[in-house]
């Protein structure tokens, strides 16, 4: 039997998005969550983790600590379960360039916007205020410059008029849930790679705004 990719993902809150990635492992057969990380001991993810018995760990930021020194104890609980691919599923912490560079290729992230459109919080009000017709997610790699690593796949959703962060977050939650376990899929079957800091699919590479069928 071939080896399966052992992912591990880390969270903050609900984890809704760890949900569908744990879902899709167990239709893909290529991939398994192996462990489950938190920031916060209270996330509803671990709950998740626990129902699907996966192995959970909090690692609580301390307040005398600098982003390394928590980074360092960060990449000790994930190295315990010796990943192949680290998701980011809402996991609510910058982290260090160092950290990023450990996990070079084998990191990915989710962003409720369609990059390289806004970067960093707050991107469904700033859709609306832009008066966008369309927004949406993006998977990136992820890189050290915040939210600006290569594009892998992205969904679009429209925005109607009179929506409000609440109406534009779920539609695009939902997509979310869609394009997430594809692209953890795509990398568990070596699908998808990223070299020289571009993100490549069946050795083809994937242009700026990610992956998009014909």
């Amino acid at each position: 039997m071939s080896h399966r990719c052992r992912v591990v993902v880390l969270i903050s809150g609900n984890g809704s998005n760890l949900q569908a990635i744990i879902d899709g492992c167990d239709d893909t057969l290529t991939a398994d969550v192996v462990g489950v990380i938190s920031n916060k001991p209270d996330a509803y993810g671990l709950v998740r983790a626990h129902h699907s018995e996966i192995d959970t760990s909090c690692v609580i930021a301390h307040s005398d600590e600098t982003r390394e020194q928590y980074d360092a104890r960060l990449l000790e609980a994930i190295n315990k379960y010796q990943p192949d691919l680290v998701v980011l599923a809402g996991f609510m912490r910058i982290l260090s360039d160092g950290f990023v560079e450990q996990f070079t290729g084998k990191m990915l992230n989710i962003h409720p916007s369609l990059l390289p459109k806004y970067p960093g919080l707050h991107t469904h009000q700033r859709a609306i205020d832009a008066g966008d017709s369309e927004h949406g997610a993006s998977v990136h790699f992820v890189t050290p410059e915040l939210d600006s690593g290569p594009v892998v796949l992205q969904a679009k959703v429209p925005v109607y008029p009179g929506d409000d962060v609440a109406t534009l977050s779920e539609r695009v939650h939902e997509q979310e849930h869609a394009i997430y376990p594809m692209v953890v899929k795509w990398f568990s079957q070596q699908r998808l790679v990223m070299k020289d800091g571009k993100a490549y699919l069946d050795n083809e590479l994937i242009g700026e705004q990610g992956y998009a069928a014909d």
